[in-house]
């Protein structure tokens, strides 16, 4: 994941916008992501300067890209491009049941509902969408 992306992901778990993400934020993205409120202890929350408060410096000790993790990056941006709106670039719950009408059989269509709790599952930011990097951490947690 790209130094943008880290960013990202850290500002859509940071609830309370002081640059690091505690336990108890992990905690209720990860169970509200999972559906299970037990999966993080405060002791399981190891970072790199020991803290035990996830920041970006944190996230990019030892994240060095490589040409692995770009070629991970593009095939992600192909893949997110297939399910986004063109318009928005986001995965709208629209856009998801075109390109899932297009891969499903006939008999396995998902409705607008359908979509819309697809996507809730992995909107961290909880505006109905899943941008570049919900899908990415949504793609790296399958």
């Amino acid at each position: 994941m790209g130094t943008s992306a880290m960013v990202s992901l850290l500002a859509a778990l940071d609830k309370d916008g002081d640059g690091k993400v505690s336990a108890s934020e992990l905690r209720r993205c990860v169970a509200a992501t999972l559906g299970d409120d037990d999966v993080l202890s405060n002791e399981e929350l190891l970072t790199a300067d020991g803290d035990g408060l996830l920041d970006l410096p944190d996230l990019l000790a030892g994240a060095g890209e490589d040409e692995e993790d770009q070629e991970r990056e593009r095939c992600l941006r192909e893949a997110f491009a297939m399910y986004a709106d063109e318009g928005s670039r986001r995965i709208t719950p629209g856009s998801l049941g075109r390109m899932l009408g297009k891969v499903l059989q006939e008999n396995e269509w998902l409705d607008e509902k359908e979509c819309r709790a697809m996507i809730c599952r992995f909107d961290l930011d909880g505006d109905g969408v899943l941008s570049f990097h919900e899908f990415a951490v949504m793609m790296m947690m399958a």
